[in-house]
């Protein structure tokens, strides 16, 4: 008994102090302490309640070290809670994941289609393409695409926007055509219009977008809403440019020194586009409000790229007309000998009378200098490319050209590029000397030599070879022997698709949610 005593008076005195030196000391308690009992229940039973009653003691005995660390996170937490969030990147994403482009074309699994107009200065066109789960194309009947189009574009009816929209009649009734009735409804459809309508001015281009709008909401079966009808903003077509033509090389997803660079040239606009290092776009030339409004950040496969593009309004290859009609006098040194008449472009007119000596190939091109407004001591940067525009800097990502549009067309009509080839590589150079032959003919000797060419583009033939020539050499820095690829259709699969800058808005609009 007092054996039994003794132990009890043991179990409930307090343990001895531990030595101090000024600092709070913790210590875990022993099993023995942490039993109350009068009794000795034996020895599991005491380790039993210790196990159940362990936990909570230690939270409640540790809870000043918990505190300390707890209450840091809690901070760090609401702080990225109310910070402002960074603006989005653009970013393409397709249903399972970006589209790789290159690759064979794939008929299984569920389809999905898009439908976009381009509303070119020069015509209208429409573009239906067809996607699978993972936006790869497939084929719509025997084309991998289709694609129509038709003349006069949108901005030939300025003064009757009625007329303007209906004049899309044809391509959209085409369209709907080859589309399964039953997925017409969620399949969307935007028009966009570019240069052609940018010259005309926000007054006169809203009247003409309203009235496709109104056409579309009583004609069309497919999926519409209104701000899918707009003028496309010139840095959009650059970027969707360079996307379209990366996605069917298949270098989406690489390095951006594995991208190649884009100039497309329009009939009222020319886009640049290439992308630049993480480096070079730290040092970006910054817009007046602060903006960097020459490099766009895309995600694209995955990949993050910092893209240079600009377009310069006023400098396609219909509208540069108009500017070096402008920079001559009474007559023009590059309208071909026989000619005498005019020039219409948008809603204005210009003379286009022959000199008495006929086309000069090197007074031509101090007129397209003076267009270019190369002569004008207007860049604030380091480097420029015309009209004080910063030209990106330059780099791996432009150092690989592919140049599309008029580029082509013309070149296939001057006879130096095969017309069955939808790729072909060439120099600034060949430009030059098609100028050269060209510019001794007149309009007669002209219409034999160049069956291609249509009629009303006869007179100006050296005009559009001249500055062709004048803008890559001059306007763009580039080397006149420097390689570069006209590029009319890539191939895809086994099939071909039109490097137009359409495909690339169809994988946005295809690609959201």
């Amino acid at each position: 008994m007092r054996k039994l005593e003794q132990r009890q008076e043991t179990a409930l005195k307090p343990p001895p102090p531990a030595p101090s030196n000024g600092q709070i000391r913790y210590r875990s308690p022993s099993a023995a302490e942490l039993i109350p009992a009068p009794y000795d229940a034996g020895h599991d039973t005491r380790l039993k309640r210790a196990r159940q009653e362990s936990l909570n003691d230690r939270i409640h005995r540790f809870r000043g070290i918990i505190l300390i660390f707890a209450v840091p996170l809690l901070l760090i937490s609401f702080v990225l809670f109310i910070m402002p969030r960074a603006p989005s990147p653009i970013v393409f994403t397709g249903r399972k994941e970006v589209p790789g482009g290159g690759g064979g074309v794939s008929e299984a699994g569920p389809k999905s289609y898009a439908v976009i107009f381009d509303a070119g200065s020069s015509g209208s066109r429409v573009h239906v393409y067809c996607f699978d789960e993972k936006l790869d194309l497939l084929h719509i009947g025997d084309e991998i695409e289709l694609f129509e189009q038709l003349q006069p574009g949108l901005s030939y009816y300025a003064k009757d926007p009625r007329e303007s929209a209906k004049s899309l009649i044809p391509l959209l009734e085409k369209a709907e055509s080859v589309i399964p009735v039953e997925q017409r409804r969620t399949t969307p459809v935007r028009v966009g219009a570019t240069a052609g309508l940018r010259a005309l001015g926000a007054a006169t281009s809203e009247h003409i977008l309203q009235a496709v709008r109104d056409l579309l909401q009583q004609k069309s079966s497919l999926k519409f809403q209104p701000d899918w009808v707009t003028v496309l903003d010139g840095n959009q077509e650059g970027a969707f440019q360079w996307v379209t033509i990366n996605y069917l090389l298949g270098r989406l997803g690489k390095s951006y020194k594995d991208t190649v660079g884009v100039v497309d040239l329009g009939g009222g606009s020319v886009q640049m586009a290439y992308a630049i290092s993480k480096n070079d776009d730290a040092h970006a030339v910054q817009g007046s409000n602060g903006e960097n409004s020459y490099v766009q950040r895309l995600i694209l496969k995955g990949t993050i790229y910092h893209l240079y593009v600009h377009s310069y309004l006023h400098y396609g290859l219909l509208a540069a007309r108009a500017e070096i009609l402008k920079a001559g006098d009474d007559y023009s040194n590059c309208i071909l000998d026989g000619y005498n008449g005019s020039y219409r472009y948008g809603d204005k007119g210009y003379k286009a009378s022959a000199s008495h000596s006929g086309a000069s190939f090197s007074k031509c091109r101090n007129d397209a200098i003076k267009a270019l407004k190369l002569d004008e001591p207007t860049c604030t940067h380091m480097k420029c490319t015309f009209g004080g525009v910063w030209n990106g800097g330059g780099g791996d990502g432009q150092r690989n050209l592919f140049v599309a549009s008029f580029f082509f067309d013309r070149a296939v009509e001057a006879g130096f590029v095969d017309p069955r080839l939808s790729i072909a590589t060439v120099k600034p150079q060949d430009f030059k000397g098609a100028a050269k032959r060209a510019c001794k003919l007149n309009v007669y000797e002209a219409k034999a030599t160049y069956p291609r060419v249509q009629e009303e583009n006869l007179p100006y033939l050296c005009m559009d070879l001249v500055y062709q020539f004048t803008l890559l050499v001059d306007g763009f820095a580039l080397d006149p022997y420097q390689e570069i690829t006209l590029v009319k259709k890539v191939k895809y699969g086994d099939a071909f698709v039109e490097a137009a800058w359409p495909l690339g808005s169809a994988i946005e609009v295809a690609s959201a949610p």
